[in-house]
C-alpha cells in the first residue's frame, strides 16, 4: 500500500530522505519548513509548517539533520511519525527501528540492537549486534559501531568514525569525523582523534 508522507525540513537532509521514500514506492505529500528559501525540493512544493494542518493521523518524517532541532519538532506536534528506510539498507529481522527514524542507503543494523525515535542511520554506516541507540542520536556516513556499544539520547558519531565493542557513550555527545573510541564517553563530551580523547564539553 503506498503511503503519502509529510516531511519536515527542506533541507539538503531532506532530498536524501525523499529519494528513500520514492524508492518505497510511497509519494510525499508535501515538505513543510518554518521558513521556507525555496519553493519546491524536486517537484514537491514546500509549505510554511504553520500553514499546514498537521494531524494526530499525519504520516510525518522530520527531515532536519540537527538533533536538537528534530527532538524539538517532534515534541511540539502530534502525527504518527514514519520511519523511511532505503531499500539498500540491511536490518536483521531481531533488530528494532522506532518512530521517525531514517535508515539510509548501504546502512547496516544487525541483529538485537536497537534504535531509538528519530535517528539518523546515515548512508553505509554499520551498527552491529547488540547495540542500543538513544533517541535523535545520527550516526554519520561510514560511521561503525562494534558489538554492545551504546550511544545515548542526542549524541552525534561523526563520519568515518570508529567505536570499539562494549563502549558506552553518553547523551548529547559528539564524537569527531573518523575518530577510534576505545573507551567510554562522558555525557556532552566532544571527542576526537585516534585514539579519541575529549577536547571540551558541549552545553547542557
Amino acid at each position: 500500500m503506498e503511503n503519502s508522507i509529510v516531511l519536515y525540513g527542506a533541507s539538503g537532509h531532506c532530498k536524501v530522505i525523499m529519494d528513500s521514500v520514492f524508492l518505497q514506492g510511497d509519494t510525499v505529500e508535501a515538505v513543510l519548513d518554518d521558513n521556507p528559501k525555496k519553493e519546491h525540493v524536486f517537484e514537491i512544493p514546500v509549505v510554511k509548517a504553520e500553514n499546514f494542518k498537521i494531524t494526530k493521523n499525519t504520516l510525518l518524517t522530520i527531515s532536519i539533520g540537527d538533533n536538537k532541532v528534530r527532538k524539538m519538532i517532534s515534541e511540539k506536534i502530534s502525527a504518527k511519525f514514519h520511519k523511511v528506510i532505503h531499500p539498500t539498507a540491511i536490518l536483521s529481522k531481531h533488530s528494532s527501528v522506532g518512530e521517525g527514524t531514517v535508515v539510509m542507503a548501504g546502512a547496516i543494523i544487525n541483529p538485537d540492537s536497537v534504535i531509538g525515535k528519530h535517528c539518523i542511520i546515515n548512508t553505509g554506516a554499520v551498527i552491529d549486534h547488540d547495540c542500543n541507540i538513544g533517541d535523535y542520536a545520527h550516526i554519520s556516513p561510514n560511521a561503525s559501531l562494534a558489538g554492545d556499544v551504546k550511544v545515548g539520547q542526542g549524541t552525534h558519531i561523526g563520519i568515518g568514525a570508529s567505536v570499539i565493542q562494549g563502549v558506552t557513550i553518553g547523551k548529547w555527545a559528539i564524537v569527531g569525523a573518523g575518530a577510534v573510541v576505545l573507551k567510554d564517553v562522558e555525557d556532552y563530551a566532544v571527542v576526537v582523534g585516534n585514539p579519541g580523547r575529549i577536547i571540551k564539553y558541549t552545553e547542557k
